[in-house]
């Protein structure tokens, strides 16, 4: 992977753990993620027009229709995940969304394509495991056990996060052919499929605009954080997908668990942060070694 590409995966780790860390703090539903699509599309409008008054013109059948699905996923995937802040510890959820994307990616490759697995993609393999064990509470599972509350709120916790991993990893797909076939703008891409999010959030809204007034009042710090910063990060990580393998961003963008572990266990004060973090490091080493094995 190219020096530079690698340098604006980290960053946008950096950048994408931030945000996520600030959607957990706000304790948001589908509501929120509607003040942060309308935010981004209102901040962002100056960029997102002009570029679109230069490109959209070009733009055919199959442009539009990858933009559609991709804001679906997307927004799928964005309410997923907030409910599963609702319901688990980012240190949790996190992470494993995160890394399950690219582990299932693999393991359908290898049962449905009979694609073959290195001795270091099988490394790559176990250390993902490891790393679930761990983030799901180590050792202290059987202490957990005995706990029906937390018990619960780990599962919940690892059932949201490989829900999410799904959607991550289909949107990692269609949108990495968006850029590197159909050669799409990375910041049209992500800036028109916020229409699409928009769209199918919006009912969601209006059926009780006043809880949706009370709830902005409280939110709106948040939502407006997330909705500036959040392009940002993945608008870097499309455009290191066109001058690096799709192989290989996707897995360098775990690193964005390690700062999510670190300032999730830090700013959250959630659980055990030693194995949190142990568990994290499994997982981006896991899944680093699957896009090269």
């Amino acid at each position: 992977m190219p020096g530079s590409a690698l340098a604006l995966v980290v960053f946008a780790g950096l950048i994408h753990a931030s945000w996520n860390i600030a959607a957990k703090k706000a304790q948001g539903d589908a509501r929120f993620a509607f003040f942060t699509v309308v935010v981004m599309l209102v901040f962002w409008a100056p960029l997102g027009w002009w570029l679109g008054y230069q490109q959209l013109p070009h733009w055919r059948v199959a442009q539009w229709t990858l933009v559609a699905v991709s804001g679906v996923l997307h927004v799928v995937y964005y309410v997923v995940l907030l409910r599963g802040y609702r319901k688990a510890d980012l240190t949790v959820v996190y992470p494993l969304a995160r890394g399950s994307g690219p582990l299932l990616s693999s393991l359908v490759a290898v049962v449905l394509l009979g694609e073959q697995v290195s001795a270091l993609g099988g490394l790559g393999i176990l250390g993902v495991v490891v790393g679930v064990f761990l983030i799901a509470g180590g050792t202290g599972l059987w202490r957990a056990a005995h706990d029906a509350n937390q018990r619960l709120r780990i599962l919940r916790g690892v059932r949201y996060g490989l829900v999410t991993g799904c959607f991550i990893a289909s949107y990692t797909v269609v949108d990495g052919y968006g850029v590197k076939v159909l050669l799409l703008s990375p910041i049209l891409l992500d800036y028109f499929g916020s229409f699409i999010r928009l769209f199918f959030l919006l009912p969601v809204v209006v059926r009780d605009t006043g809880a949706a007034l009370h709830l902005w009042r409280q939110q709106w710090k948040y939502a407006l954080f997330v909705g500036i910063v959040s392009p940002i990060s993945y608008v870097m990580v499309l455009y290191a997908m066109q001058v690096a393998p799709l192989s290989h961003v996707a897995p360098a963008r775990e690193v964005s668990m390690l700062f999510a572990a670190l300032l999730g266990g830090h700013l959250l004060g959630e659980g055990d942060r030693k194995a949190r973090l142990a568990g994290a490091v499994c997982i981006a080493a896991g899944v680093m070694a699957l896009g090269h094995g």
